[in-house]
């Protein structure tokens, strides 16, 4: 099992809280492979924890999907089915739909400017084929309303669904369109009318569309 031996680290964060991070990453680009064995005790050292946040981290990792534990025979990466875009999109589309809708009332002008500029920065990224910045700047566009919406329920459910969506994006599931430039801005202008029924369809679209572009490009590759 290769590990990377430079990486970095939040040094703030509990043995578990890095371990768990550090592991979810290297799966989701794919440093640990689809179906690659995991040994805790190469992952404690590599890491400079002991196996028992290893453990624990791993366990977090099942739970939320990346990881399939078999007692007694196996810890492994769970494979990546493409089309699992069809699946994870539509749950993450509907809640990213209602944290629009509750953060329109709340958010202020000073958010949705701050919102055109991370738009713009993606437009740019986007547009220079550099889509790993698009993406972390579209997760940054949402996880501000998201934040705004003020649920935490809503937040974890997301936060775990969309770390699945940056696992696909490596596997080339997730195809960025400039699509998303002029939806983010109608959200905006969604915002700014306070209409938060257009606000919410708008985000449910942009979040939907991917799964119409993937079986698109798959029928062209045929």
């Amino acid at each position: 099992m290769p590990i990377p031996k430079k990486f970095s680290t939040p040094a703030r964060l509990s043995a578990k809280e890095r371990a768990f991070s550090q592991i979810q990453e290297w799966i989701i680009d794919g440093t640990l492979q689809s179906e690659e064995k995991l040994n805790d005790a190469e992952l404690a050292q590599a890491l400079g924890v002991s196996r028992t946040p290893i453990r624990e981290a791993l366990q977090l990792l099942s739970v939320q999907g990346f990881v399939e534990m078999h007692p007694g025979v196996a810890t492994q990466v769970t494979p990546v089915n493409k089309e699992d875009v069809s699946k994870i999109l539509p749950p993450l589309a509907v809640l990213q739909a209602l944290a629009a809708e509750l953060a329109t009332p709340a958010i202020s002008q000073q958010t949705i400017d701050s919102q055109r500029n991370i738009n713009t920065e993606f437009s740019q990224a986007v547009e220079r084929g550099d889509f790993y910045s698009a993406l972390k700047l579209d997760e940054q566009f949402h996880n501000a309303i998201v934040e705004v919406a003020q649920n935490p329920y809503i937040a974890s459910t997301i936060s775990t669904l969309q770390a699945h969506v940056r696992r696909l994006f490596f596997h080339k599931s997730i195809i960025l369109t400039t699509d998303s430039i002029e939806e983010h801005e109608g959200i905006l202008k969604a915002f700014e009318c306070q209409d938060k029924e257009t606000a919410a369809s708008i985000a449910r679209t942009n979040w939907l569309r991917p799964i119409d572009v993937f079986y698109s490009r798959l029928q062209e590759q045929q």
